[in-house]
């Protein structure tokens, strides 16, 4: 490994190539409060301006260089929680090299929202926030663990508000990131900032996009399956599919001022979700891996409110042991939640699911 190049002119800087002609023009660094300044100036009326620390629970003091929604952002990527999503399902367990986790479907909804949000003029960096945390609160197995889940809750386990109040609780994040976070799903109340209706709608767009295109490439479905009704408006490519749903929101944004999307586009879009839920998520092998999940979540929550002492030692102690159990599941990787069926509850390996469409 080669050791640092210093710069020549006596400067005493300490950088990677010498021979460099590249320079900035500047003479001090840019402030948080002055990219506050530019901020609020650039922003459309109705988009969601950093200010300072930010609205939190427990109050701070601004961080020196980045804004509040900025602080989130990080924040979010340096946690745990995110960094499971790596090992946790978007649409099948063990997928293949080329299909999503939930941390690459986090990272395609963050493009495709941060490009709507920059086409509006809308908050990119609290966009960005919320989208890389909007699926932080989703246990193994996908949205088989919601309902796994469900039947230790009272309130019932929604991904969505258990991501904002439980798996990002410890981040102090700003309560406009934690209520797009919590109401990005089309199913729950809609989010308060124009940031959080921009996600939602991303979400949607990156999912029914990109589920297809890992259908295709696993053997599930063929292009020619995909009706015109959908290839006709929006093309069978993934890059075609967003890119026409991408510009539908900012033009239709920018002339309503409401987050949405035209008619015929709209439709066409509902029309690719019907068609993914069809032939991709509650096709046999799909729902079959969900019953499996589901059987195998259930059984762990019972084994571990059954024996406490298994639990690692900061779940333990809450005088909610259910809520403490379910927390402790629900961050559970697929592999380690196999893991802990075939040691804690002997499973026999080949119960559980192996992926679809592998060597197909």
């Amino acid at each position: 490994m080669s050791g640092h190049r210093i710069e020549s002119e006596g400067t005493g800087v300490v950088r990677p190539h010498a021979d460099s002609m590249v320079r900035l023009d500047i003479a001090e660094p840019v402030s948080r409060e002055a990219r506050e300044a530019a901020e609020a100036q650039l922003l459309r009326g109705g988009a969601t301006r950093a200010r300072g620390a930010g609205e939190r629970a427990r109050a701070e003091l601004p961080d020196p260089e980045r804004t509040c929604f900025e602080r989130d952002r990080d924040r979010i990527i340096h946690s745990t929680a995110f960094r499971r999503l790596a090992g946790k399902t978007q649409v099948v367990v063990f997928p293949t090299d080329h299909q999503r986790t939930r941390l690459t479907h986090a990272l395609e909804v963050a493009q495709v929202a941060t490009s709507i949000a920059r086409g509006v003029g809308a908050s990119v960096s609290l966009t960005e926030a919320i989208a890389l945390g909007h699926d932080c609160g989703h246990g193994p197995g996908g949205h088989a663990s919601e309902e796994a889940f469900d039947a230790f809750l009272p309130e019932g386990f929604d991904h969505g508000p258990w991501g904002a109040q439980v798996a990002l609780a410890d981040l102090n994040l700003c309560v406009q990131t934690l209520d797009g976070i919590a109401h990005h799903s089309w199913s729950s109340p809609a989010p308060s900032t124009v940031e959080g209706e921009i996600v939602s709608w991303a979400d949607r767009i990156a999912y029914c996009a990109h589920d297809l295109e890992d259908a295709i490439r696993a053997r599930i479905i063929t292009e020619t399956d995909v009706p015109s009704t959908i290839t006709g408006p929006l093309g069978v490519a993934l890059r075609n599919q967003t890119g026409t749903l991408i510009r539908a929101v900012i033009a239709t944004t920018s002339a309503t001022g409401i987050v949405g999307m035209d008619q015929p586009t709209a439709e066409a879009l509902a029309a690719l979700r019907r068609f993914n839920y069809e032939r991709i998520y509650t096709r046999p092998e799909s729902l079959d891996q969900a019953h499996t999940m589901i059987e195998m979540l259930r059984q762990l929550v019972s084994y571990y409110v059954g024996h406490p002492e298994k639990l690692p030692a900061d779940h333990r102690g809450d005088e909610d042991l259910m809520r403490s159990v379910v927390t402790y599941v629900a961050g559970m990787t697929d592999r380690f939640a196999f893991e802990c069926a075939e040691r804690l509850l002997g499973w026999d390996p080949a119960r559980l699911p192996c992926g679809i469409g592998h060597g197909a």
